[in-house]
């Protein structure tokens, strides 16, 4: 049998005050309660800990070897629970995030800092990759969460839908399709289409041919970032697609969006967490706003809305895109 916490701190409280009556009011505890913590802890070690015989308390030998030990354990108990104390009320704790390129120079900052306005002392870490390494991250332990497009769905990584969006079409500044009314996939077959490596493109033709089995669109070059493509788009070297949350990326190479339709599809995004590993206290701080974040933006844009981002009117504000 082993002291109780309470035992050691009757202990340490008497050393350090050296009065049964100083100690009792230390612990906010009577002195009789005091005096019995103290009986017990004899009783469990079998040995004196206090010398009674004098009108000055003073410990035994034992008491004075057991001191120093016992103080050391509390100090190092009550400094960690504190520490606790501290996450649980979000004023420490490190939250580390996986998200693609396009994502962590768009949306992601900006989530970031209306978090961190709400949280200062929580520290955010943004890991951006390849869009194919999020969910690898997350499940090699390496980030708290990842956030990306659906991707196929395994065991040791759980999935939450964030939001769906469209898709939506990028050209220069006086391009052809700038005059249609209404802009098409299949308009997009007349033009050079800059794509982004693997499974982006492999599940925009699956989707597009699952709609519309005559559509052909064969990416005239594939690029591993979208921050590429929209270069070589800005160059006047084709046309993309991208989503509206990287429309401040689509302003600053000074391109228009025009949303796309027949089909009109969409594409989910999801917060990746490993499957049966807690998080910490921020983390789920931070997965809570953002799911809320986003509820707060309209994503879904009609043409009139998206052609104010894109045309003359691009120094107006789309409210909702970030």
């Amino acid at each position: 049998m082993s002291p109780s916490l309470r035992q050691m701190r009757a202990l340490v409280a008497l050393a350090k005050t050296g009065s049964f009556t100083l100690a009792a009011d230390y612990l906010h505890v009577t002195q009789s309660a005091l005096s019995g913590l103290i009986k017990e802890l004899e009783s469990v070690l079998g040995l004196r800990v206090v010398e009674r015989s004098t009108r000055k308390v003073q410990l035994s030998d034992l008491g004075r070897e057991l001191y120093p030990l016992f103080e050391k354990m509390i100090v190092d108990l009550d400094g960690a629970m504190a520490g606790i104390a501290q996450r649980k009320a979000l004023k420490t704790g490190l939250v580390r995030i996986a998200a693609p390129q396009m994502m962590s120079c768009t949306l992601l900052p900006e989530v970031i800092a209306a978090y961190r306005e709400l949280h200062p002392e929580v520290q955010l870490r943004l890991v951006d990759c390849p869009v194919e390494n999020v969910s690898g991250r997350v499940f090699s332990g390496e980030v708290d969460l990842g956030i990306g497009p659906e991707r196929d769905a395994t065991a040791e990584i759980s999935a939450q839908v964030l939001f769906e969006m469209p898709f939506v079409l990028v050209f220069p500044e006086l391009h052809p399709l700038q005059h249609k009314e209404r802009v098409t996939w299949a308009d997009l077959k007349d033009y050079p289409f800059i794509s982004l490596q693997g499974q982006f493109t492999e599940r925009l033709l699956r989707d597009m041919h699952g709609a519309l089995r005559d559509l052909s669109l064969n990416p005239y070059n594939e690029v591993t970032f979208m921050t590429t493509a929209l270069a070589m788009v800005s160059a006047g070297l084709g046309v993309t697609v991208c989503l509206p949350y990287a429309e401040a990326m689509v302003k600053l190479y000074k391109l228009q969006m025009r949303a796309l339709h027949e089909p009109d599809l969409t594409r989910r995004f999801f917060v990746y967490t490993r499957t049966g590993r807690s998080l910490s206290p921020a983390a789920e701080s931070f997965i809570a706003f953002l799911f809320q974040f986003v509820e707060t933006h309209e994503w879904n844009l009609s043409d009139e809305r998206t052609r104010a981002v894109a045309g003359t009117g691009a120094e107006q504000k789309l409210a909702g895109l970030l």
